[in-house]
């Protein structure tokens, strides 16, 4: 990744205002450097799917590792007339020592397990929240749908082709990088290339073609300067009364003269099932069985799915606007909420958040998060949340789980490995972890996925994948709910 476009970015202010007023209470009250735990996790999957894919981690360790306020973020917080000076003090000599443990990005993830744990002085690890928030949500979104588009592809590539109709230059930015850690093959986003390394593609636009006298003029004129990687857009007028066939007719007169192969045509509009049979046949007439073709056009993971039981004849899928803003379900419901007070005595006091709504109960304690795999095959069979106190868990014993909101599903899981999920990022304000390339995010990414069950990955009623409680966190948790309603 290059220098420059978010390594050194400055967003300490980007924050809900809430944040700094709640700050300067801290530590008018005295409260500010009472140690505690905050844990970020989501309640629901979006879609009603079955997994989320963790994305976003590189782009907080930047953010923590650039906290700092600076004179000017001074003078606006003097000018608001409802801080001290006191607190002008705190804030210039600011200085993130919080430990900070995170599930690695490529990671499936379910509802209700923490995805990052915050642990320090209340009001730093108060202040983290929009930003880690905003981060993780984004990217994890688009990982996610970027991933079930790419599942209904199956061996044929996806691109993301979403920048124009992103929800700014950072989510079109930070989008084509999610969607390429899901398993989209490139981007047609050029920055993403430069800061990432993610494959730009791209060929031509409607425009190019419009230009030019005819089609044909259009395809030669590209023929000619790009005859090594040649790709037509064939819709502009009439797919397959002219452009097949001028398309077939610059490769036999441009390209292969040249000593070249063209690469491929891309469809645009229209009945993409028919049109992509009837160039198939064209195409293979003409000999070039070899060249791809690529459809665009609004597509999704559904479309996508029904196109290929169609049997449209269809090599590549360039995916934009449903992509790139999550557009069935916008929106990532990541929390982050109080989990553990400090005692005095250093142990943890586990605090709760109560709802009439069973699914905003949180989980408290300070806890750590493991993952169960089958030793016959590798399948992930479920998590476990333990309090951190709790001793690792001995995976040369069998250890009964259960449905934490529905006690009586039991199961007994024996021959299984067991491998706990976060790593620790940061030790007192100190980076100690080394991030992993992205071609390694992304390699990673897909041998998890291939940890899970087919049944999780249906797109309709995908099988439940259970986030168990060890006994002691399940029996702390009751406690607390019996105690606050007592």
């Amino acid at each position: 990744m290059t220098q420059g476009l978010y390594e050194e970015r400055n967003l300490t202010m980007l924050a809900d205002f809430y944040e700094f007023t709640m700050a300067n209470g801290y530590l008018e009250s005295g409260a500010g450097d009472c140690n505690v735990v905050f844990d970020l996790f989501f309640r629901r999957v979006p879609e009603a799917g079955g997994f989320a894919i963790c994305a976003g981690l590189e782009q907080v360790i930047q953010y923590l590792q650039n906290l700092r306020f600076t004179e000017e973020d001074l003078d606006y917080f003097r000018g608001r007339g409802c801080f001290g000076e006191k607190f002008l003090r705190y804030l210039r000599d600011f200085r993130f020592t919080c430990d900070v443990w995170a599930v690695p990005e490529g990671t499936p993830i379910f509802p209700n397990e923490p995805v990052i744990t915050v642990k320090g002085p209340l009001l730093q690890a108060q202040l983290v929240e929009t930003m880690l928030l905003t981060t993780l949500n984004f990217e994890t979104l688009i990982a996610t749908k970027a991933n079930r588009i790419v599942r209904a592809a199956g061996d044929r590539a996806v691109v993301e082709f979403g920048s124009r109709r992103a929800q700014g230059y950072d989510a079109a930015i930070l989008g084509a990088r999610a969607a390429y850690i899901a398993g989209c093959a490139g981007t047609a986003n050029t920055i993403a290339d430069r800061e990432f390394g993610i494959p730009a593609l791209g060929t031509m636009a409607h425009s190019w073609v419009q230009v030019f006298p005819t089609e044909y003029d259009a395809f030669k004129a590209y023929a000619e300067t790009y005859p090594d990687n040649c790709t037509l857009l064939i819709d502009t007028y009439n797919v397959l009364k002219s452009g097949i066939p001028n398309a077939i007719r610059v490769f036999d007169e441009v390209v292969v003269p040249r000593g070249f192969r063209p690469k491929g045509v891309r469809i645009d509009s229209g009945d993409l099932a028919y049109l992509s049979k009837k160039a198939r046949k064209l195409l293979d007439e003409a000999g070039y069985p070899d060249v791809k073709i690529m459809a665009s056009n609004s597509l999704d993971e559904y479309i996508i799915r029904d196109l290929l039981l169609q049997g449209a004849r269809l090599d590549i899928f360039g995916v934009g606007e449903n992509l790139i803003t999550s557009k069935a379900e916008p929106v990532f419901g990541g929390v982050y909420k109080l989990a553990a007070v400090e005692r005095p005595d250093g142990s943890w006091e586990p605090r709760i958040k109560i709802s009439e709504t069973v699914e905003k109960i949180t989980t408290p304690g300070f806890k750590r998060l493991w993952r169960f795999y089958s030793r016959e095959n590798g399948k992930a069979l479920a998590d476990y949340i333990a309090l951190w106190e709790e001793p690792p868990v001995d995976d040369s014993r069998d250890i009964t789980i259960f449905d934490p909101n529905a006690v009586w599903k039991k199961k007994t899981v024996y021959d299984y490995t067991a491998r706990e999920l976060m790593v620790r990022v940061f030790d007192n304000g100190r980076l100690c972890y080394q991030s992993p390339t992205l071609p390694e995010i992304r390699a990673y990414c897909k041998a998890q996925l291939e940890t899970l069950w087919d049944e999780s990955l249906r797109f309709e009623y995908p099988h439940r994948y259970y986030v168990d409680l060890s006994d002691k966190l399940w029996q702390m948790k009751r406690d607390l709910l019996e105690k606050m309603n007592g």
